[in-house]
């Protein structure tokens, strides 16, 4: 569906960019979705059923909702040749095409990059994939897989029992390399007026994030343990618990920090411990000091350490659950939460794009579409009569859904 027209903002930074989006799940769509946010047209190309995220279920139910606002949804069959001259017309006049298929699906239907850069030397063409170039990248690839892969898993359960991250972190980090080097190439081809071809990939983009680790192999001399069970560079961060059972993460990084600790809760004495001078005093010290901290915390409720905290610049958190982002004040703030529509009458607030560019509104002007929401307008844009657009659907070429176009 589009907003009222008057939350349309025609001068976004990618406005007049085309990018059609040949992508499922979460890698490819999320980079979708920024360049969408930054003000793209961005088209969702889909079969003639739709995406099969759309049907996903549990851990996976709200993906669809979630990666795919602020697009236009083009459905067809890619294996009829109508279809696919369809969508050589569409290619012939974008600026960018996301992939995130298989290796070796798009250049089976015919729309590999060298099929496309034919029609559009122009064309900008990234790949999204589990493995750039080299001996992997024939292998299919999971955000999960790359996370036991690369290293991420290990370092972030206990030691013996490996753990993938709390979320989708791969996939939604390898759309933003993709976006990345798609804006790289845009810029390039200012100078050279010809597009080219991008990869970004899950295992290279997991490995990325492990190189802190692997420099501190180099550094310290040995392998290092699994985040849980790490030797620590300050002595207090982690969370605690309150005097209302709820715990808080507290980190006191910095001596400026312990100093102010200790004054809030008036303990000078622990100021004037020579075992806890500096950080590196009170990381060695870490077995009696942490009881001490403890002791402080768990005398005060969350709320007043808070307050506390927040007043005397002390780094801290609550223990947060997904849900509890909904009302977060700061999240709220200025309208930076969207009204996200998930069907059957449910709807809910999630994060925009977590950027501020000048005087810029990343607002939401499209939900996600439903299948073949804008096949028709965009076939009209290409130049297509509603005599032939019509045709197209009654041969199923094209999938029109009518009353998704009417409502909007």
């Amino acid at each position: 569906m589009t907003l009222p027209e008057s939350t349309e903002n025609n001068a976004l930074p990618l406005a007049g960019i085309r990018v059609l989006e040949f992508c499922h799940t979460i890698m490819g769509p999320s980079a979708g979705l920024i360049l969408a946010d930054l003000g793209a047209d961005v088209i969702k190309i889909e079969p003639a059923g739709g995406d099969s995220t759309r049907r996903l279920i549990g851990f996976a139910a709200g993906f669809f909702a979630t990666f795919n606002r602020n697009k236009r949804s083009f459905a067809a069959d890619l294996k009829n040749t109508e279809g696919r001259a369809l969508l050589y017309h569409l290619a012939a006049k974008a600026d960018v095409v996301l992939e995130n298929f298989a290796p070796g699906t798009m250049e089976r239907l015919g729309c590999g990059y060298e099929d496309l850069a034919q029609k559009n030397p122009r064309l900008i063409y990234c790949a999204l994939k589990g493995f750039l170039s080299g001996p992997y990248e024939h292998r299919p690839a999971l955000d999960e897989v790359v996370q036991f892969m690369a290293g991420l898993a290990y370092m972030t359960g206990p030691p013996g029992q490996p753990l993938r991250a709390g979320s989708s972190v791969i996939d939604i980090m390898g759309g933003m390399f993709s976006v990345i080097g798609v804006q790289a190439a845009l810029r390039e081809r200012e100078r050279t007026g010809r597009g080219q071809m991008i990869k970004s990939a899950l295992f290279e983009s997991t490995a990325f994030l492990m190189m802190q680790h692997m420099a501190g192999e180099v550094v310290t001399g040995r392998p290092l343990p699994p985040m849980p069970a790490r030797e620590g560079a300050w002595a207090i961060y982690e969370p605690f618990q309150s005097a209302d059972g709820e715990p808080v993460f507290v980190g006191l990084t910095s001596n400026g920090q312990w100093q102010r600790f200790c004054e809030q809760f008036g303990r000078r004495d622990l100021l004037d411990d020579p075992a806890y001078k500096t950080n590196e005093d009170r990381v060695r010290a870490r077995a009696t000091l942490r009881p001490v901290v403890a002791a402080i915390v768990a005398r005060h409720k969350r709320a007043e350490l808070a307050e506390l905290f927040d007043r005397i610049d002390i780094p801290f958190a609550p223990v947060a659950k997904p849900g509890d982002l909904f009302e977060d004040p700061q999240l709220n703030a200025h309208g930076r939460m969207l009204d996200i529509e998930f069907g059957g009458g449910r709807h809910a607030k999630l994060p925009r794009l977590p950027i501020e560019i000048g005087e810029h509104d990343f607002a939401l002007r499209r939900q996600a579409p439903a299948i073949g929401e804008h096949t028709a307008e965009i076939l009209a844009e290409l130049g297509f009569a509603r005599h032939e657009i019509a045709a197209l659907a009654t041969r199923g070429v094209v999938t029109i859904n009518d009353e998704a176009s009417r409502r909007s």
